[in-house]
């Protein structure tokens, strides 16, 4: 199962995903569009702990130059894709999972209270179980303080779009993992780096962090950790590594990753080419719109 999936309403008018770098936006209907705008460094700071918009005058302007023009005037849904880092994403193993969805919601509650920095019980909180494995079930969940979505929603809502659909980058780019290999994502966005392990298609770990530098050795001293979990845990070795976000070290990134860890590594790849750092979650989404499994 995609997670992608778990959303059926029809598809939007318009997408955006936003990053530390900037806004980028996909026209869903009408005319094919895609578009990417810088913001400046400063208007955001993306974390779960305190408020994410510093400059929310400069956000809404970037946002009122980027959506195209609505002649009927009618409120237009949209698609909206946050950073990674803004909100707490885990994934939780149950021997067996209620059918009742509060008795879910409540169970969920209770596993993730102790593991996130902010109020659980005032957060706007996702969650999704995946195909069952053998006797256990991965839910994977998504929780973030609600006033921190709000303050990205604000700006859209205020240019007359209703966000009715909102996810993470990171969540929205694993449409743009294919096959059934254990693989590990490495996705780069500022100061960020996000490491998710698929198997057979399931989402078993995922995990934010900030990085101290963007360099290779603190992305190996944090990745590499990684690949002894998928044997310790798992019982397997990784088959491949996707890298996303890297830029000018993707070259270099590839050829070390795939010396040390004596895996296929590749950059993650959409149909419309590589996704930069910025961008990869809104790739993930269109390519879920494309082939109908949102």
């Amino acid at each position: 199962m995609r997670l992608a999936a778990v959303f059926r309403d029809p598809p939007p008018s318009l997408a955006f995903e936003i990053s530390s770098r900037g806004i980028a936006m996909a026209r869903l209907r009408g005319p094919s569009e895609f578009t990417v705008r810088p913001l400046p460094v400063g208007v955001l700071s993306i974390s779960p702990v305190h408020d994410n918009v510093l400059q929310p005058d400069d956000l809404a302007a970037a946002v009122r130059e980027l959506i195209p023009p609505n002649g009927n005037r009618k409120r237009r849904d949209a698609a909206l894709i946050l950073p990674d880092y803004c909100a707490r994403v885990a994934v939780l193993d149950f021997d067996s999972f209620p059918k009742d969805a509060a008795e879910q919601l409540s169970l969920i509650r209770f596993r993730m209270k102790k593991s996130v920095p902010f109020d659980l019980e005032s957060a706007a909180l996702s969650f999704a179980p995946q195909a069952a494995e053998g006797k256990r079930i991965h839910v994977v969940v998504v929780v973030a303080p609600v006033e921190i979505v709000a303050r990205y929603e604000a700006p859209f809502r205020a240019a007359g779009l209703n966000p009715g659909f909102v996810t993470i980058s990171s969540l929205a780019a694993l449409e743009l993992v294919e096959g059934q290999a254990v693989t590990v994502v490495a996705k780069l966005t500022g100061g960020v780096l996000t490491v998710m392990v698929i198997e057979k298609g399931r989402l078993k770990l995922v995990r934010s962090l900030e990085i101290a530098a963007i360099s290779l050795d603190d992305v190996a001293a944090d990745l590499y950790p990684t690949f002894v979990y998928i044997e310790d845990s798992l019982g397997v070795k990784a088959e491949k590594l996707l890298l996303c976000g890297f830029g000018v070290m993707s070259d270099e990134a590839g050829r070390r990753f795939q010396a040390d860890l004596a895996v296929e590594v590749e950059p993650v790849r959409s149909a419309r080419g590589v996704p930069g750092e910025g961008d990869a979650g809104l790739h993930g989404y269109l390519k879920s719109i494309s082939s109908g499994s949102n």
